[in-house]
């Protein structure tokens, strides 16, 4: 194409321009050309590598039981899956079409980084560090402190977002009244919105409470609160999720998400809409599927917890969520050169030789870290505990099996 427009550029010009018209246009698409070679923004460098395909991928390979992705292997609630299929059946119309600093707690899901990077923001990362624990004494996600002094530091005039999750995912801490007064109290004093994904609320464990961060004095008009069905009611593939805040906020997110992917499918809409009108009716009560929901899913947390330690695994206790983290410290002391690259850190290599030689498959905590984070945190993994007895059986097997090969 760009020799076709030199050619008819330089036909209609005179012969004495030609030379010199011919030299500009050639440099002019070498420059054009050049740039093209560069077909992402430089904001985007560095987030094309996917951890979570190369673990699927190997689970997949050599027939691992996936403890790593969090989705629960067994279907949601009837009533939720009624809702879906009237949702379907019933009215023909639902198919129808219905550079700021942004402060992120590490560790923290993975896509908050790229999300930012995306939307032309900087993110300022600010770390939560486990306090030490005694000696044979399991540590807990309610040990994971933030530090006020480091996070105060965080804030300055150009700071515009802080992006909180509780409960949070991977570690499982519920932040608490006094944690949340605290990051309200900054987030007040600087004039900094709340961006809160409280995705997990529903699932909290051992008597521990969640609150939301907008419930507080002076924080509804400048937090968003984000909430997912798929995880309230274990449809973690109908992605329909919600954003609760004042309007002077949400009318900017829908201008973005309008102007997006436009709207999810209808009849995901409705089944939600009837499942928590199904909850209502119960919430609060022992027939409540939010209530009956994190006492199995506890059940499912300890079931794993006892037998991962079996092997010599540390987990840390989670408060919430779908998950909990394992400390690997002496497996790297044991055996500190596993295969893999000279800078991949090493809960990575340790994900890969558990999948290939022990077939079970987790998450390398690491990539919940900023880069420069990510070598202080390398000995932990991530397991989702929120599986079918199936799934927990199938496990057992695997580690009894590498329960007898540590016996001398």
């Amino acid at each position: 194409m760009f020799r076709n427009v030199a050619a008819i550029s330089l036909h209609l010009i005179g012969p004495l321009q030609r030379k010199k018209a011919g030299t500009s246009l050639t440099r002019c698409l070498h420059q054009t050309l050049t740039m093209a070679t560069r077909l992402q923004a430089r904001r985007l460098d560095g987030i094309d590598h996917n951890p979570w395909v190369e673990c699927t991928k190997m689970a997949s390979e050599y027939d691992a039981v996936n403890l790593g992705q969090g989705f629960p292997d067994f279907p949601p609630p009837d009533f939720a899956l009624q809702a879906f299929q009237l949702a379907l059946s019933s009215d023909f119309m639902l198919n129808q079409y219905t550079k700021a600093f942004v402060i992120i707690i590490e560790p923290f899901f993975d896509c908050y980084e790229p999300m930012t990077l995306m939307a032309g923001g900087h993110p300022v990362f600010v770390t939560l560090k486990p306090s030490p624990t005694q000696d044979g004494e399991l540590d807990s996600a309610s040990n994971w402190q933030l530090d006020p002094t480091e996070l105060a530091s965080k804030f300055t005039s150009r700071t515009k977002a802080l992006i909180l999750n509780t409960p949070n995912n991977p570690v499982g801490k519920v932040f608490s009244k006094a944690e949340l007064e605290l990051v309200a109290n900054l987030c007040q004093q600087h004039d900094v919105i709340c961006i809160t994904d409280e995705v997990y609320q529903w699932l909290v464990y051992d008597g521990y409470q969640h609150t939301s961060i907008a419930s507080l004095p002076g924080m509804w008009e400048r937090t968003l609160t984000i909430g997912s069905a798929g995880k309230s009611f274990s449809a973690t593939g109908w992605k329909v999720g919600w954003v609760l805040g004042p309007d002077s906020l949400v009318k900017h997110l829908r201008t973005v998400h309008q102007n997006s992917i436009y709207h999810c499918p209808t009849q995901g809409q409705a089944a939600v809409a009837q499942s928590f009108q199904h909850e209502q009716l119960h919430f609060g009560q022992p027939s409540s599927y939010f209530v009956q929901f994190p006492q199995a899913m506890q059940r499912c947390r300890d079931h794993m917890i006892r037998s991962l330690q079996s092997v010599g695994l540390k987990p840390v206790i989670p408060q919430g969520s779908y998950f909990f983290i394992a400390d690997i410290s002496d497996f790297k002391k044991k055996m500190p050169d596993l295969p893999g690259d000279e800078d991949e850190p090493y809960d990575r290599r340790f994900v890969k030789w558990m999948i290939k030689n022990k077939g079970l498959a987790a998450i390398p905590a690491s990539i919940f870290y900023s880069r420069p984070h990510q070598k202080h945190f390398d000995h932990y993994i991530r397991f989702c505990f929120v599986k079918d007895e199936s799934t927990l059986q199938a496990m057992d097997e695997k580690l009894q099996k590498w329960k007898e090969e540590l016996r001398p």
